[in-house]
């Protein structure tokens, strides 16, 4: 499979969020996002295994999912682990295992299934309303 990093030293390149705040919240990053044919959100965010997401990352995403929701699209955002401990090692998105997903409103838990399965699963359900 082609890789998509077109540049490896920009991408390890970190960006300084710390000057923009507004009272106590920061911005915080999406690790994935796919926007699938103006009918549906997909959002991933990426955690070692054990690492907890932070309160206000999660209120984050989960607020941008309703709001697709809201506007009578599909969404979906989906927290994954990983066991890669060397930071030199690429994190392969597609073989992250999903601890849970956010869903039509609530939590589900992810069963520990590949990300990538459980993306081409949404995927088939809105293009076939099966999920």
């Amino acid at each position: 499979m082609e890789k998509l990093i077109q540049n490896r030293n920009r991408a390890r390149q970190l960006i300084d969020f710390s000057g923009i705040r507004i009272g106590n919240i920061t911005p915080t990053d999406i690790d994935g996002c796919i926007e699938y044919r103006n009918k549906a959100l997909v959002l991933f965010e990426m955690k070692r295994r054990g690492a907890e997401i932070p309160k206000g990352q999660e209120l984050a995403l989960t607020r941008i999912i309703d709001n697709h929701r809201a506007a009578g699209k599909q969404a979906v955002l989906f927290i994954c682990e990983h066991d890669v401990d060397d930071w030199n090692e690429d994190v392969d998105a597609a073989r992250t295992t999903v601890r849970k997903f956010y869903w039509n409103f609530e939590w589900h838990d992810g069963r520990d299934v590949l990300l990538k399965d459980k993306i081409n699963n949404f995927i088939r359900f809105v293009d076939k309303d099966k999920f």
